[in-house]
């Protein structure tokens, strides 16, 4: 289950994504599945709250190709963070055609949080953890 809102970008499949058999390459899915990670987390103040001294790095990248995409199709790119545990968080990604709404792709990527100097794990602050997870409304707010 997402901690985190689920993030959405719109694209239009560039002749540049095109391979050989006339469809997105796989490799362009892996750089646009990092491309809309690092954009959401920017978007959510991760760079800010993680400060200078610590980032992510990618230990394991998946993806699942269920239909291919072709130039010029609009394709929704869909982002969340499933998880977050010590040093490790798990963000999912779905790929969908706009115009018949199928799923093309179904990705994952599990992220190690490390220490910028020694690329050794680090301890995700509590300060990041609170990005991915929207401000909860009281259940009584109150009046006034």
């Amino acid at each position: 289950m997402p901690i985190s809102p689920i993030y959405t970008k719109t694209i239009t499949i560039p002749a540049s994504a095109i391979d050989e058999n006339g469809h997105v390459n796989n490799v362009v899915y892996v750089q646009w599945m990092q491309d809309i990670a690092v954009e959401h987390y920017a978007s959510i103040g991760g760079i800010e709250a993680q400060g200078a001294d610590a980032t992510w790095v990618v230990r394991q990248h998946s993806v699942e190709y269920l239909l291919p995409a072709f130039e010029g199709e609009e394709v929704e790119i869909r982002t969340w963070v499933e998880d977050l545990r010590k040093v490790r968080s798990l963000r999912k990604y779905e790929f969908v055609r706009k115009n018949d709404g199928k799923t093309l792709v179904k990705g994952e990527t599990d992220w190690v949080f490390v220490e910028t100097k020694t690329g050794r794990p680090k301890a995700i602050p509590v300060e990041v953890g609170k990005i991915f997870t929207p401000s909860q409304p009281p259940l009584n707010p109150p009046e006034g």
